[in-house]
Order: structure tokens, then sequence, then C-alpha cells
């Protein structure tokens, strides 16, 4: 048998818990989701907190962007190394595990008497989020058929951008209202709530035993410029986005009441990007991480020119949200299906090159915002993300004589 209809085979015969228990599998995923939802909350708080964070531990607005930075460069360089790593662990037990770590450094965040003491607690919290960004993708996956793999993704992802809809907003909120601690001491609530559900729902099986093990049409040239095209689309995203609340402020004259409100409005429009990528990854699979990035460069680059005008900024920062989306699920279902090997290993790459777009785009922007100002870094965003243009473009050319791709079922 050849390796081609064994994949074929194991896709048929593999007992996925769908197969078995299709309200399981939902309820497993829906999980997940939320899983993923208290992760990014974690990862971005600083965000919308950076002034109270910044004003309550008497640190700069650059020093408090690096807790963005710093978190995004641990999961840049240990993402891959801790899938190695952990790849042979029983996922039920380890997903539970990583929850317990989240609740455990969210308190401790909390209780953080200085801006050192938080920064080395976001690094603990980043060490458990690169090992669960390389095991959420594939593990969703695995509870469906492959036809339906691209719609638990999408759920995946969704929770994720939720976080941004939801979890960011509140935790700005709250942190305005009761203090900036409040909002990771909240975040440590979620936590717990999610470890029991977790527990009960996931199955006892790992990923490597079903389909979601390997990618469905392996393809390292694609893979690859898929890797630099995230670098570079994300990259120039944070670099304009981990500053948006200065920029806002100070460029665009919203109240600072405020921000928690326009960030609800973007977060909303990222989860629009999402069904949107989901769709688009259905119809186009080709084109499906291009087109996000087509949005995303000129909508940065009228940021710089327009922003001064607050509902343009408001409507560009809003467009390059629903790009971002789009491009976050229309690239991990890419990477399901090119994954030259083994899909936790890719799924942790993937995730690795969406970190150093996080930390390179965050530390550039840090860098541009104490020279130039605020309104800079969405020039230097926008001129990143027309570079990934390019690369995307690459990656969509179809080489000669190459089958083209299977289509994945989607949101």
């Amino acid at each position: 048998m050849t390796g081609k209809e064994s994949a074929a085979g194991r896709d048929e015969s593999d007992g996925v818990l769908h197969r078995h228990n299709a309200a399981a599998a939902t309820a497993a995923l829906a999980a997940l989701s939320a899983a993923a939802f208290a992760y990014v909350t974690t990862e971005s708080l600083p965000v919308g907190l950076l002034q109270p964070i910044s004003q309550g531990l008497h640190s700069s607005l650059v020093a408090t962007g690096r807790l963005v930075t710093v978190y995004a460069a641990i999961n840049v360089v240990l993402s891959a190394p801790l899938a190695h790593l952990t790849k042979g662990l029983p996922r039920k037990a380890t997903i539970v595990a990583l929850l317990a770590a989240l609740v455990v450094t969210s308190l401790a965040a909390a209780a953080a008497p200085s801006y050192g003491w938080l920064m080395a607690i976001r690094v603990v919290t980043a060490l458990a989020q690169a090992i669960f960004w390389s095991l959420v993708i594939p593990t969703a996956a695995s509870l469906f058929p492959r036809s339906m793999s691209g719609r638990a993704v999408g759920w995946v992802l969704g929770g994720a951008s939720l976080a941004v809809v939801l979890g960011v907003p509140a935790g700005t909120w709250l942190g305005q209202q009761a203090g900036w601690r409040a909002a990771f001491i909240g975040v440590a609530g979620l936590g717990a709530l999610l470890a029991l559900p977790i527990a009960m729902a996931l199955p006892s099986y790992h990923p490597a035993e079903t389909h979601a093990g390997t990618g469905s049409a392996p393809d390292r040239r694609r893979y690859r410029l898929a890797m630099v095209t995230t670098a570079l689309a994300v990259g120039g995203f944070f670099c304009t986005y981990t500053y948006v609340s200065p920029f806002l402020t100070k460029v665009a004259g919203l109240a600072l009441r405020d921000v928690a409100g326009v960030l609800l409005l973007t977060g909303a429009a990222t989860v629009g990007g999402v069904v949107a990528g989901s769709i688009i990854s259905r119809r186009h699979p080709v084109i499906a991480p291009l087109v996000p990035v087509v949005v995303m460069a000129p909508s940065l680059l009228a940021l710089y020119l327009l922003g001064r005008t607050l509902p343009a900024a408001i409507a560009l920062v809003a467009s390059a949200c629903v790009a971002l989306g789009a491009y976050d699920v229309s690239n991990q279902n890419r990477v399901l299906e090119v994954a030259p090997a083994s899909t936790d290993i890719a799924s942790a790459w993937a995730s690795a090159s969406f970190n150093v777009g996080i930390a390179g785009g965050s530390l550039a922007g840090g860098l541009v915002l104490h020279g130039y100002g605020p309104r800079s870094t969405a020039l230097l965003g926008g001129l990143v993300a027309l570079a990934a243009l390019f690369a995307a473009a690459a990656a969509a050319r179809r080489r000669p004589g190459a089958p083209p791709p299977a289509t994945r079922e989607a949101i």
C-alpha cells in the first residue's frame, strides 16, 4: 500500500470522536475554542492596558509595549523545540496542565510588585502558550473527519478572535474601572472554569493516530512561503496595533475612556475576518492567504495618511483587523494542507512565525513611536505588510505540473 493510499484509508477508518459522538466532538471543540480565548486574552491584555500598566508600574510606554514583544519572542524561539519535547504527551492531560499554568501565572501577574516581576511572569505564561498553540490546532482537527477539519480550525481561531472582541475590551474596561490587576484576576478565573470541561470533553486518543497527524498535500515550498508571509503580514499589523491606543488618543483625538469601545468594534471586525477567511479558504484555497494581505497593506498605509480624522482612523483599523482574522484562518488551513511532516511541528513553526511578526512588529513600532510618534507606526506597518504581499503572491503561484490543492470544508 502506498503512503497516499495509507493516508486515505486512515482518513476513512480512523476513530475520530465525531464519527462516534458528534455532540461530544462539538463540546470538545467548544472547550478548545474557549481555551484559545483565554490564552489570547492574556497575551493581548497589555495592548488595551498599556497606559494604566505604564503608570502603575512607573515604566515608559515603550517598555510596557515590550511585555507584548518579549511574550512573542518566547514563542518564536521555543515553539518548535517545545513541540518536539511534548509531541508524545497525552493531549488531554497536557492541555489541562497548560490551563492550570495560565491560572497560576495570571494570579502572579495580578500581584506583580514591579515591572521586572510582571515581565518574568509573562515569560512563564509565554512558555505555556508556546506549547498550547503547537497542540490545539491539530487536536481540534483530530476531533472531526478530514473534510470538516477546516471548520474545527475556524472555531478555534474564532475563539481566539473573540478574545480580541470581548476579552481585551472587557479587560481594558475592567482595568480602567478597578485597576489593571483586576483584568489578570479575571483571566485566572476563566482558566479555572475551563479546566474541568477540557478534562471531561477531550478524547484520550492522540491526534497522530488520526488524519490530523500529517498534511493532506505536503508541499515544502508553499509551507516555507506561508511562514515568511505570516511573519511579514503579522509584523506589519502589530507594528501599528500594539500602539493603537496612543495612536487613537494622540493622533485621532479619541478620549482615553472610549478606547475600550473602539477595541470592541475593531475586535468584532477580526471575527468577521475569520468568517470571511473561512469562506475564501473553501471557495478559493489557492489565493485565500493572499486576499487578506491585499486588504491589510493599503489599510495601514491609508491609516498613516488619513488617521488624524477619527472616523477614518477607526474604519481603517477595523479593516486591518478584518484582514488579520481572514489571514489567520486561511493560513492555518493552508498549514494543515501543506505541512511537510508532522502537523504538530508544522503548527509550532506557524505559531513561531506568527510570533515573529508580533515581536518584530511591536519592537519596530516601539522604536518609531519613540523617535517619530504614534503616527509613524502606521507607515512602517503598511510598508512591512506590502512586503508580505509579494511573499503571498509567490505562494499563490502554482508550479508547472503541480496538482491543484484539495478544498477543505470551512465555516
